[in-house]
């Protein structure tokens, strides 16, 4: 298996193992927060075994099918993991406010502080290393997997304390209280992973910070005259652009292919993994005036 799909795989495990022990300790101490965190839990498994899946999926070569690969099943997952964190915060609000109307004492309250103790634990360890690797390997779906466990850590945290709290005072009440401050939480992370993740759906443009290590190449090649119609998107962890270079007429046929399969190579090995594809235009006076709207995607022209 490949390090993503690894990474993927001991999420799986991870949440596994935390959801049984919430829910069991959730339902014999009748409290609705640690029941709310094994939901959360049982959530971020859910989320973990769609991460798995898609990126298996986006690692498959490109096919007659699918000519630019499989990356987009990536981004489809961060969406599907966005949509269940908000889900779940639903969930958890009704929950709560039932709760609220009708205060129920919480047991075991020890019980209860020391899983949610080891939730913590785990959940740091684990989110660490989903963050590592999504980062080093630019997988959109580990990312989402990763604030899955993070936005974990912090909701326990927070349940912890209110156990504590209800431990010393008897206030019951903080209980449900407290799974809805978890529930906001979630829900904000959740909110901002979809929007995120629709981003990418939508092929928006490479981060501006990318586009101009891109332009750098360009601008740094003296054999052309100036480029244009310079677009990029991102699919999965590759990155496809594409472009169009102007060359004096003066050049030849050969001169003008050896030159664009040279920058393809340099921009791909520079902003790899990445797909590169350049079009070779000659040199038109006429078009010397350009669209304002294309300036950004304009190279400047060569003294």
């Amino acid at each position: 298996m490949s390090r993503k799909t690894i990474a993927a795989a001991i999420s799986i495990v991870s949440n596994s193992i935390l959801v049984v022990l919430k829910l069991a300790v959730g339902f014999l101490s009748g409290s609705v927060s640690i029941i709310a965190e094994g939901i959360h839990s049982a959530n971020d498994l859910i989320a973990a075994l769609i991460a798995f899946l898609s990126v298996r999926i986006s690692e498959k070569p490109p096919d007659e099918q699918h000519p630019y690969g499989h990356g987009k099943a990536e981004s489809i997952s961060a969406a599907a993991e966005a949509l269940l964190i908000v889900g779940a915060a639903v969930w958890i609000v009704i929950e709560a406010f039932q709760r609220l109307r009708k205060p129920e004492p919480v047991e075991h309250l020890s019980v209860g502080v020391v899983v949610m103790g080891i939730s913590v634990v785990i959940n740091i360890l684990v989110s660490r290393y989903l963050f590592r690797v999504a980062r080093e390997e630019d997988s959109p779906a580990l990312e989402a997997d990763a604030h899955h466990l993070a936005t974990d850590v912090y909701t326990s945290m927070g349940v912890v304390a209110g156990l504590i709290v209800t431990g010393l005072t008897g206030w019951h009440i903080l209980d449900p209280l407290m799974a809805i401050a978890v529930a906001m939480l979630i829900l904000r992370i959740g909110l901002g992973l979809t929007m995120k993740s629709l981003h990418h759906l939508m092929d928006a443009q490479l981060p501006t910070a990318e586009v101009s290590r891109i332009e750098d190449i360009l601008k740094g090649e003296t054999r052309i005259h100036s480029w244009h119609n310079l677009r990029t998107r991102k699919s999965g962890s590759t990155r496809h652009i594409d472009l169009h270079i102007v060359f004096r007429n003066d050049a030849t046929l050969l001169e003008a292919h050896q030159v664009a399969d040279e920058l393809e190579k340099r921009i791909a090995a520079e902003m790899a993994p990445a797909h590169v594809v350049i079009h070779v235009d000659p040199y038109d006076p006429s078009k010397e005036q350009t669209n304002p709207a294309e300036v950004p995607r304009q190279g400047k022209m060569k003294p």
